[in-house]
């Protein structure tokens, strides 16, 4: 029987849910540490950051503009506030927690066979059936694409200045 082909047993996952958790947790630690940053800086006070160039030159609201207002009041535990700095953003921040956790849980639960490289998912890392399912991601970057744009037009709007930061 070829090494690829034999039984996962518990000999062959030893130390392997540290490595394969190495990924997802050095991600979580750069995301704490921006958010710890943030939460230490606060940026309600001029001159702690610089200002958008695309509200500095245009007067017009970027998408991100009150994110890092958003992300400070996150870390503060002020929901209400950080939904009137940047809603969008607290939405961006929900999906990759969501995203995330999602990821963690898989590669914890996930045995990996021996010699194959790539776990038992193939050597595409799960993306077998590939052409339905990257249409899919394909049409959800759109969808995304359209919100950002229209939240950038609403909130850029008079009736849209419950949006504004």
């Amino acid at each position: 029987m070829s090494e690829q082909l034999r039984p996962v047993s518990h000999r062959d996952l030893r130390g392997a849910a540290p490595r394969r958790l190495l990924a997802p947790l050095a991600v979580l630690a750069g995301v704490v540490t921006a958010f710890a940053g943030v939460a230490t800086v606060d940026p309600y006070e001029p001159g702690h950051y610089p200002a958008c160039p695309m509200l500095q030159y245009t007067g017009l609201l970027c998408p991100g503009c009150g994110g890092l207002r958003s992300a400070h009041s996150v870390a503060h535990g002020d929901l209400a506030a950080a939904l009137g700095a940047n809603a969008l953003a607290v939405a961006g921040y929900v999906a990759f927690a969501t995203v995330w956790t999602c990821w963690f849980v898989r590669r914890a639960a996930r045995p990996r066979a021996v010699g194959s490289g790539r776990g038992a998912r193939g050597a595409l890392g799960g993306f077998r059936g590939g052409a339905a399912r990257a249409r899919g991601r394909r049409y959800l970057w759109w969808v995304v694409g359209l919100v950002v744009l229209a939240f950038t037009l609403v909130r850029n709007l008079p009736f849209g200045t419950s949006l504004a930061p």
